[in-house]
């Protein structure tokens, strides 16, 4: 893969794409983890007397059309404090100029040609500065203009600081030989993470399932789910990863007759009633212990309706097992980097993943087109 530190940027001008696509209320960013995670590019940059432009995606506004509420002002004021400079935000390409160290560009998406790849577009990107860095991990699954059209029509083009950790974080975790290897799969379905549980079973010991995927397994071992998430036309699917012998389930799970109520009981998962819905699961002896003996532990998703309280504690036991063991540790995924921020110090985890789907597709073994693009061999 091409990579910034082999790449001449010194006294060039940057056009460095990003992710920081933030959560933003009343016009004041929530979380800048994503902003936070640029800063070494931007720095290595700045040392190297590079004037840099930024491009980022806000949101799925309609292509085209102007639209406040996708603006990323909120993420240049939040940029002016952090490098506590002024960052001009560009309304349109035609405005980009290289007068400051650090400027941005308004929300990429609100230009009709970046989601459908147009040549047009990814060319005018190209064009924009000496070198196209690309370091937005987080959308690097996607055949945008600024995400791939740009970086195949750049005549120098990298990935920056960020997007080298990612890869070489994944690639560790999917082709090291550290074993015993344990992976994680929380979520509500089955369905969306079925090619994830398969590449990662290839790769693991033992996958130790969260969520409605739990209760898809339980009813296709033929447990009794009371009224829980689950998806019937999934069950053969369960039923065939079972056989490996290599699907970790709970022995005791937490169920309640809604999951709005306060009320809830612990049982063994032959105990559950008809009118019960199960919202999380308890951490197993052999669950513990599989964590605490692993070399290598992929975490992608929760255990269960971890915002609320009453349906916390599986996830939470899972973050502090996962945080006190000795194994080199991932984890990637919006939910799962939330449940970090909530339970654990996020340093006790050895990787944190900025993606995703990406984050997914990587693990399903999927070519990404961002890194394709930059030369990285899958």
């Amino acid at each position: 893969m091409r990579k910034l530190g082999d790449t001449n940027v010194c006294n060039k001008t940057v056009a460095l794409r990003v992710d920081l696509n933030v959560p933003v209320k009343d016009g004041k960013v929530l979380d800048d983890s994503r902003i936070i995670a640029i800063i070494p590019t931007l720095e290595y940059l700045k040392k190297q007397k590079s004037k840099t432009v930024l491009i980022s995606h806000f949101g799925r506004p309609e292509p085209g059309i102007i639209d406040e509420k996708f603006s990323l002002l909120p993420v240049a004021k939040r940029l002016e404090k952090i490098f506590n400079t002024k960052v001009p935000l560009f309304q349109s390409l035609n405005e980009v100029n290289f007068d400051s160290d650090i400027s941005l560009i308004e929300n990429i998406r609100f230009l009709p040609g970046e989601v459908n790849n147009d040549p047009d577009l990814s060319g005018q990107l190209s064009n924009l500065a000496d070198v196209f860095v690309f370091d937005a991990f987080g959308t690097s699954h996607r055949s945008h203009a600024s995400t791939f059209g740009a970086i195949k029509s750049s005549q120098v083009s990298c990935a920056g600081l960020l997007l080298e950790e990612e890869a070489d974080a994944l690639s560790k975790a999917m082709h090291s030989e550290e074993t015993p290897t344990l992976s994680i799969v929380g979520g509500s379905k089955v369905s969306s993470k079925l090619e994830v549980i398969k590449s990662l079973l290839h790769v693991s010991n033992e996958v130790l399932t969260g969520g409605g995927i739990t209760n898809t397994f339980l009813k296709a071992s033929g447990n009794n789910i009371g009224t829980s998430l689950c998806e019937d036309s999934m069950i053969e699917h369960a039923k065939e990863l079972l056989a490996t012998s290599k699907i970790l389930l709970p022995e005791e799970v937490v169920v309640s007759k809604s999951i709005e109520s306060i009320e809830s009981r612990v049982c063994g998962i032959d105990g559950v009633e008809d009118d019960e819905m199960i919202l999380d699961q308890i951490l197993s002896p052999k669950a513990s212990e599989k964590i605490s003996n692993a070399e290598k532990i992929i975490w992608n998703g929760p255990v269960g309706v971890f915002e609320k309280e009453p349906f916390s504690k599986g996830t939470q036991e899972l973050a502090e097992s996962i945080a006190s063991s000795n194994a080199y540790s991932l984890a990637g995924g919006g939910e799962t980097l939330l449940a970090i921020k909530m339970f654990i110090d996020k340093s006790h985890i050895s990787y944190c993943s900025t993606g995703g789907g990406a984050f997914l597709e990587f693990m399903e073994g999927k070519a990404l087109p961002s890194l394709s693009a930059l030369g990285f061999k899958f």
